[in-house]
């Protein structure tokens, strides 16, 4: 069957070509296309997914300083929210990933391990994890200072200079025969670098509705240092080191890596 053309007004048959089409501007529907895709870019890159750097070194070897990630946000979004009727909703599990809002300063964002869920039971042992009363083995862990810390790797212990208030009113409030006692919605999250992460052994648990998502994806790795990625805009030095050694210092073999918890009982 013939395609039918569309039928043309009287004006529209006799006007130039280019005076129909409006020669040298975009159609009003490439417009409109162009507009949408936009809208639906910018309402993707802030409702469903984040970009997000890691400015420390808390989260080594799982998660380098540099890695530029990818968050889900909709993974863990309550099942009474809007996003969480919409699409299937995920409870969080020991030895997930996830990206929060530091409790410290809200506006600060923090990534670290899921150690322990609302009801658990939490000390340490000369760096041994013990989760209700049970050894944990952690392949994802990396110790690079092999003294024994007292109060970090004896958790549970009396509070040292480094403990922030925060800290304190959890050892005051959530200790029990020796153990840190996860409350109701509330997680115990730590760092892989577990000699050298800032974790809930010293500001307290991370608020339920601290959680913003879940890392899905490096989608570029670059060697940066810490000073260079914690300020709230790229600095002259970073962005000439950029120029200078963007293909000698991105790290390719990170690039589009898949970034998965370890599942833990």
């Amino acid at each position: 069957m013939r395609d039918l053309e569309p039928t043309k007004s009287a004006a529209e048959k006799t006007a130039p070509e280019g005076a129909r089409t409006g020669r040298g501007e975009p159609p009003r529907g490439a417009i409109a296309e162009w507009t949408l895709t936009i809208i639906l870019l910018l309402f993707g890159t802030t409702t469903l997914l984040q970009a997000f750097v890691i400015p420390t070194g808390s989260m080594e070897d799982t998660l380098l300083i540099g890695d530029h990630l990818l968050v889900d946000k909709l993974t863990y979004a309550p099942a009474d929210s809007f996003a969480g009727r919409l699409l299937p909703y995920t409870e969080l599990h020991r030895g997930d990933i996830i990206v929060f809002r530091y409790p410290v300063e809200i506006q600060n964002t923090f990534v670290k391990r899921v150690i322990g869920l609302p009801g658990d039971r939490i000390h340490l042992v000369d760096k041994q994890l013990y989760r209700n009363g049970q050894k944990i083995d952690e392949p994802y862990v990396y110790h690079k200072r092999p003294e024994i810390d007292p109060y970090r790797d004896n958790f549970p212990s009396p509070a040292d200079f480094q403990v922030l208030p925060r800290g304190r009113e959890m050892l005051a409030t959530s200790v029990v025969d020796g153990e840190v006692v996860v409350p109701p919605n509330s997680y115990f999250a730590m760092g892989d670098n577990r000699d050298l992460s800032l974790d809930s052994r010293y500001w307290g648990f991370v608020p339920r509705e601290n959680i913003v998502g879940k890392p899905v994806l490096i989608y570029w790795s670059y060697d940066a240092t810490t000073q260079a990625l914690v300020g709230p805009t790229i600095s002259v030095d970073h962005f000439e080191d950029l120029i200078e050694h963007f293909f000698t210092k991105t790290r390719w073999r990170r690039t589009l890596k898949l970034v998965r918890g370890y599942p833990a009982n």
